[in-house]
């Protein structure tokens, strides 16, 4: 069973900045999408970003040029770097993997292994 952990929540200021990390189980380099993605109660989880085995990345429109996905495969961990950070960033944070090619990486139904989330809130 693969786990995933994220961890680097809290709370900002908005302008400030974030990094969250997502430990997991496996070797992340067997995972084909690593992504992340939120959830406001209430709302429809939203991708966030993505990042494919060899190294592409995919962003939601409301966060490119904010946000940053990278991996460091040696400590099997993800990471979002969020910068520039708006009161409407805020939301619970999941981390998701897949091992295998999706179509669309920013779906949140094409991921089959979540992380249980870390809560982000940025205040005016």
């Amino acid at each position: 069973q693969v786990q995933l952990v994220e961890s680097g929540g809290g709370s900002v200021q908005a302008g400030g900045s974030l990094r969250l990390s997502c430990a997991t189980s496996e070797g992340i380099t067997s995972a084909y999408y690593m992504g992340w993605f939120r959830q406001v109660l209430g709302k429809e989880r939203e991708g966030v970003a993505a990042l494919d085995r060899d190294g592409r990345t995919s962003y939601g429109e409301s966060v490119k040029g904010r946000f940053i996905i990278s991996r460091d495969n040696t400590k099997n961990t993800v990471y979002l770097q969020m910068n520039s950070l708006k009161p409407e960033d805020t939301s619970m944070y999941y981390c998701a993997a897949v091992f295998w090619w999706v179509r669309y990486p920013l779906t949140p139904s094409t991921y089959n292994h979540w992380g249980q989330g870390t809560q982000v809130t940025v205040s005016s």
